[in-house]
């Protein structure tokens, strides 16, 4: 045991108990009605067998917590970072994906130990003239991630099918029909779909990459720091982008209710081992993120900057030029198919976090099914009027605005995440180890200097 929790017993540090409302010294309350209730530990863990066998049980929700690191936002950063700065914004890449492990160590630490996803435990610890404006910036944040899946899906599917973009939009609304008749089988599901898609992803972009043929010196050196990233404001704007597009505030209340699908019991031992499995999750699938990510930065840097194309941000402005300059037809159609599966992905994952940031704020007591479509319905609705409003021509552009966005809403969600796990009468014996607590603060201190740097060369012109 941690030595600054040896000298408390689980049972005064702690009332642990899965499927019950939890209480503790630091909190104010009762928990509630579980995360995402409806399935709340629904999925059956082992109580023995190989390590194997548990983590397999485990297999899932980082994923779906990956998916929001390579949505359609994160493709017009990284289209416009590679086109304009070749394989100089890869160290930002890098960077935003360690961060983000650490940040979802701490989302799994907080589900499992506290039985409180983010949104739970900010309504449960801060008055309400605090906790209403998380509410309302954790809406934001999610109103500009469905901004960008939903431009992201509706330009997948003019690129394939040519549904106009206005008739696209709409039909990604339909996502929330998709989740609710995959859940009716079981969340396992909902899982298995969203890794099927990931798969398809990653297929698609060996292929191009091979196409592209990146020169592999350079994009080594572009893992290396530099710092004409401060220098530069248009590069800054861009890597904020990526920041944003990859630790995205959203993930942080998704990561820490999807931990509570699993069944893994209510002994000290069985939590303790449940976020060690939950953390290795996810950690391998941001890593399979990050290699996406990377893979989106180099393949825009070998096709676009190498000829000279700057100013490449539009998703079928890239779309079109991928032909001519891959010479090959399949390109293009492979991008085009990777770009809606992503789409496909993120609104689920969205949808998700919008029921955990609505319900887990606002404590609401109504049938699932209608949560979730009330959720969806108010989040999607301003992306819907945004992008219709804007027309075709100015999406990418959107897509960079929405990810600068939730770069300037993540301290909002990363301040109260490191607070929580660091506090010892909230988490008890699950306290996060003072390393990782001052990782995690630096993390929050690094992101809130460069937002803050952001906007004073906005102000100063």
């Amino acid at each position: 045991m941690d030595a600054r929790t040896s000298d408390l017993s689980p049972q005064s540090a702690i009332e642990t108990i899965q499927g019950k409302p939890l209480s503790g010294p630091g909190w104010r309350g009762e928990r509630g009605e579980p995360s995402l209730s409806d399935v709340f530990a629904s999925v059956r863990m082992p109580r023995g067998g190989s390590f194997w066998r548990k983590f397999l049980a485990f297999f899932g929700p980082g994923y779906l917590v990956a998916v929001g690191y390579m949505d359609p936002g994160n493709w017009a950063t990284s289209l416009a970072g590679g086109s304009k700065f070749g394989y100089a914004l890869l160290t930002i890449a890098l960077l935003s994906n360690i961060m983000a492990i650490i940040l979802q160590s701490l989302c799994t630490r907080l589900g499992v130990g506290a039985g409180r996803d983010l949104a739970q435990a900010c309504r449960d610890s801060f008055p309400r003239y605090v906790a209403w404006p998380l509410w309302l910036s954790a809406e934001i944040a999610i109103t500009a991630t469905d901004l960008a899946e939903v431009i992201g899906t509706a330009i997948g599917l003019n690129l394939l099918f040519h549904i106009p973009l206005a008739i696209g939009v709409i039909i990604t609304a339909l996502d929330v029909v998709l989740i609710l008749a995959l859940q009716a089988f079981g969340f396992r599901w909902i899982e298995a779909f969203v890794v099927a898609m990931l798969g398809v992803i990653a297929t698609c972009f060996a292929v191009q990459i091979a196409l592209a043929d990146p020169d592999w010196g350079a994009v080594i050196g572009g893992f290396a720091p530099s710092p004409d990233i401060l220098a530069n404001p248009e590069m800054l704007y861009l890597a904020l982008g990526i920041l944003g597009a990859t630790v995205m505030p959203h993930n942080l209340y998704l990561h820490s209710g999807l931990v509570q699908t699993r069944g893994y019991g209510d002994s000290l031992a069985e939590r303790r081992e449940a976020i060690k499995l939950a953390t290795i999750d996810s950690t391998i699938a941001l890593c399979f993120a990050f290699i996406i990510n990377a893979s989106i930065l180099i393949l825009a840097a070998a096709t676009f900057h190498r000829v000279g194309k700057n100013d490449v941000a539009e998703l079928d402005q890239a779309h079109s030029f991928l032909a001519p300059l891959l010479g090959s037809t399949l390109a293009p159609t492979l991008f085009a198919v990777a770009l809606l599966c992503c789409g496909l992905n993120s609104t689920i994952t969205a949808t998700l976090s919008g029921q955990i940031v609505m319900e887990g704020f606002l404590n609401w007591r109504i049938a699932p099914a209608l949560r979730r479509l009330i959720t969806r319905l108010i989040a999607i609705a301003p992306a819907v009027v945004v992008t219709i409003w804007a027309g075709e021509k100015a999406t990418g552009q959107l897509l960079i605005l929405s990810q600068v966005v939730l770069s300037l809403q993540l301290p909002f969600a990363i301040v109260p995440l490191v607070m929580f796990t660091a506090s010892r009468s909230k988490m008890g014996p699950f306290l996060a180890p003072r390393w990782l607590s001052a990782l995690a603060a630096a993390v929050a201190t690094l992101i809130i200097g460069l937002n803050a740097k952001l906007v004073i060369d906005y102000v100063s012109g």
